[in-house]
């Protein structure tokens, strides 16, 4: 029964929309590419630089930090689109548009976008042994064995691996597989999996995360220190539901310091679109 019930609420608020395996696994016509744009003015860290007197951490080359750091944005003024290419309402939430492709499925929402961004970084750097996500019901979606042609096949409430593929490691198999993590996990399952870890020792790619049917979660995408007082202010993203591109988000508390948020916001973090207490902090 509990299988059951885990099963019916994957289709709320902030969890992805669970489609079949093999619905799943069509590309359509959509074509997915990782943009590495050669400007540096188009990536996260020079677009949106730390306020006066305030200093980026400086962070190891090859590390999720400096992946996250580097993220490409869209043209300044840009929009967010859904993933059926409408345009997001609401304008007051976020200063950029991160420029990934999102897929053309209800799929890419607040916690797909976290899994989403971690898988890049590790296929990326070909540490695909470390690609890996639990789905709601707890079963283990192993990158490693979807590139060896395995596919997730679920019958009721039981998930197993079916050999339906050639081995394969194509940017277009790792969206599919990515696609069917969408569809099978979200809040919950990842708020199980994070690590929790304490607000005063924040780095860059940690999460703050309510896992739940709804649930929400948002990226900790920058950090700088005042050279003077020492204080600490970070960044967030976050994608959000129906499934839309990933958006650097405004601080709604303090337009001045905005986007930046300060590390010393008290009990509860409040973003645009909603509010987390400051235990909600976990780690990959």
């Amino acid at each position: 029964m509990i299988l059951i019930f885990l099963h019916l609420v994957l289709i709320t608020a902030c969890v992805s929309t669970v489609k079949s395996s093999d619905e799943v696994s069509k590309t359509d016509s959509f074509q997915m590419t990782f943009p590495d744009p050669d400007p540096v003015s188009d990536k996260l860290a020079s677009r949106i630089p730390a306020p006066s007197g305030f200093v980026r951490v400086e962070e190891p080359t090859e590390s999720f930090a400096s992946f996250l750091n580097a993220l490409p944005l869209k043209s300044a003024g840009e929009p967010v689109r859904y993933y059926n290419d409408k345009v997001k309402s609401r304008r007051g939430v976020y200063c950029a548009v991160v420029d990934l492709p999102i897929g053309d499925r209800d799929l890419h929402q607040c916690a797909d976008a976290v899994m989403r961004l971690r898988a890049e970084y590790l296929w990326k750097h070909k540490r695909y042994d470390e690609i890996h996500f639990n789905t709601t019901s707890g079963f283990r979606l192993d990158y490693s064995k979807w590139m060896t042609g395995n596919r997730l096949s679920v019958k009721g409430n039981e998930c197993s691996w079916v050999k339906r593929k050639k081995p394969s490691n194509s940017y277009l198999d790792f969206w599919s597989y990515m696609e069917t993590v969408f569809s099978y996990a979200g809040t919950y399952s990842l708020s199980k999996e994070l690590k929790p870890t304490n607000v005063s020792d924040l780095k860059i790619g940690d999460v703050f995360i309510q896992g739940g049917f709804p649930g929400h979660a948002v990226i900790v995408v920058g950090k700088a220190t005042h050279s003077a007082t020492g204080q600490k202010i970070f960044l967030l993203a976050q994608s959000y539901m129906p499934a839309q591109e990933l958006q650097i988000l405004v601080n709604p508390n303090d337009p001045k310091l905005s986007p930046w948020y300060p590390l010393n916001f008290g009990e509860r973090l409040v973003t645009p679109e909603w509010t987390f207490k400051k235990t909600d902090l976990k780690r990959f």
